[in-house]
């Protein structure tokens, strides 16, 4: 299915290089509108039924949302810039600034290991505290999680901890104990990288984070000063109608350049070209006949991406990274007017192991985005529960999705602590995602450079995506740009 163009759509002529991205995620589409936008033809192939990626829309109870990516981070401009560019300024949002609640079995006290809410503590990167004697902090890991914590204050930084590879779970167990990383940092990963700390690599989920901590001798002190260099405001931001807007005013903009646009087109192999005819050879699964192509660009996902160069980069096989199971968000809306109160904030993060929850987390949209709580009305709203971690049992999330949306209908109430039943329930959908995230193993950064490199013996090609610039539409859309700037160049 070509959804606009037909073979190599060329407003800049027969003789402007011609450019093939594999992959139509949100990392193909904006490579291909800067390489049109620089003089190339383009031609996007995508090999699932639909454009975009991580970001995607569905219908639930008559309100449009968003199946994926709902905000983006606010650590750099690209995002509100690519919004910018494609006339989508107006639309870009705060979230409410109620901030998220933490659920989890507390660590000591007269209530420890009875599952509770209580507020994430306000300064902190991660989970990871500022301040490791302050009250919110205390509330979650106790009086004697907050003491070891505070030990980081006075202990000296090792090397190993400064520039040896190193897991993000290990840096804050050996700095700040067992308490913060089981009970702050651990919720907060699982919910926005569905990983354990301690297989993550801290370099690429905290860039900079160890470089203020050797600077400022102390990891809390580090996040202190990182914390207080960040803009100010919220972290992240939105778009009014939903972030799956960028995907539709992306495609119009390409459209109406001429790219082409096609769906159902699985990539078979790529094959380097030389003479006269140097470039790039591109087969589609089922279809004779090859492409070709001046430029190839890569942007499908990491396991993928490797596969395909396999007899172009040879080596590229040790490099290829691993792939986590599933996750799966559950959206309910429904008519509970409690809930106009905001009472847990915009939603809270889940610690593993916690009894009597399946769900890693729980987005209260409806109390998070001010546009949507205005389209839904008093007394309805959206929850959104995510479901599965990269390093969970493929069994654990249900895969019915009725059972599933009656699993996120308890987790829910719990959360909430509210009452809630399926008669409260005005729509519901399950939306699922197949090793969707790329697991940033410790040593993640020295292999993406090595891979980086090795792309870079072949002029002509890139390879771009979330597995090698990081986790989230600003890290991917800065990278993109970033990347395909250089080899449009």
């Amino acid at each position: 299915m070509t959804q606009a163009g037909h073979g190599s759509g060329s407003p800049s002529g027969v003789d402007a290089p011609r450019v093939i991205v594999v992959g139509g995620g949100i990392a193909g589409l904006v490579a291909a509108r800067e390489l049109s936008l620089t003089g190339h033809r383009v031609d996007v192939y995508e090999a699932a039924a639909r454009f975009g990626g991580c970001l995607g829309s569905h219908e639930v109870a008559g309100l449009l949302l968003d199946a994926g990516a709902e905000s983006f981070a606010l650590r750099n401009t690209a995002v509100a810039d690519l919004a910018a560019d494609l006339g989508l300024a107006s639309a870009i949002t705060s979230p409410h600034a109620a901030g998220s609640w933490l659920y989890h079995a507390p660590a000591d006290g007269p209530r420890r290991g009875t599952a509770r809410a209580q507020p994430l503590p306000a300064t902190a990167i991660l989970g990871i505290p500022a301040d490791p004697r302050a009250d919110d902090v205390k509330a979650v890991i106790g009086a004697a999680g907050s003491i070891r914590a505070a030990a980081d204050l006075a202990m000296p930084v090792t090397r190993h901890q400064a520039t040896e590879p190193i897991s993000l779970g290990e840096l804050v167990r050996t700095r700040m104990g067992q308490a913060v990383l089981e009970h702050l940092v651990t919720p907060i990963v699982a919910g926005v990288h569905s990983a354990d700390p301690t297989t993550l690599d801290v370099d690429t989920v905290a860039p900079g984070l160890r470089a203020a901590m050797a600077t400022h001798h102390s990891l809390a002190r580090g996040v202190a000063s990182l914390k207080a260099s960040a803009p100010a405001g919220s972290a992240v931001g939105g778009l009014a109608g939903g972030m799956h807007q960028l995907v539709t005013a992306l495609l119009a903009e390409l459209t109406g350049a001429g790219v082409g646009l096609h769906l159902d087109s699985p990539v078979a192999s790529i094959a380097p070209t030389a003479g006269d005819d140097a470039g790039w050879q591109v087969r589609l699964q089922g279809r004779g006949g090859a492409e070709h192509a001046d430029r190839l660009v890569i942007a499908t996902p990491g396991p993928a991406a490797v596969d395909l160069l396999g007899t172009v980069l040879p080596d590229a096989a040790a490099l290829r990274p691993a792939t986590g199971n599933g996750i799966a968000l559950a959206t309910l809306v429904v008519d509970r007017p409690e809930l106009d109160d905001a009472p847990r904030g915009t939603g809270l993060l889940v610690a593993p192991g916690t009894p009597g929850v399946a769900a890693k987390a729980l987005t209260h949209a409806t109390a998070k985005w001010q546009w949507l709580a205005d389209e839904a009305g008093p007394g309805t709203h959206v929850l959104r529960l995510s479901y599965g971690r990269l390093s969970d049992d493929p069994g654990t999330i249900p895969a019915d999705d009725d059972a599933l949306c009656e699993t996120a209908i308890a987790d829910a109430a719990a959360l909430l602590g509210i009452a809630l039943t399926a008669a409260d329930v005005l729509g519901a959908d399950v939306v699922r995602y197949d090793a969707a995230l790329p697991f940033a193993a410790t040593g993640h950064r020295e292999r993406v450079a090595a891979f980086r490199t090795a792309v870079g013996a072949h002029p002509g090609l890139e390879v771009v995506g979330a597995w090698l610039a990081g986790t989230g539409l600003a890290s991917v859309v800065a990278d993109t740009r970033a990347r395909t700037a250089v080899t449009a160049s």
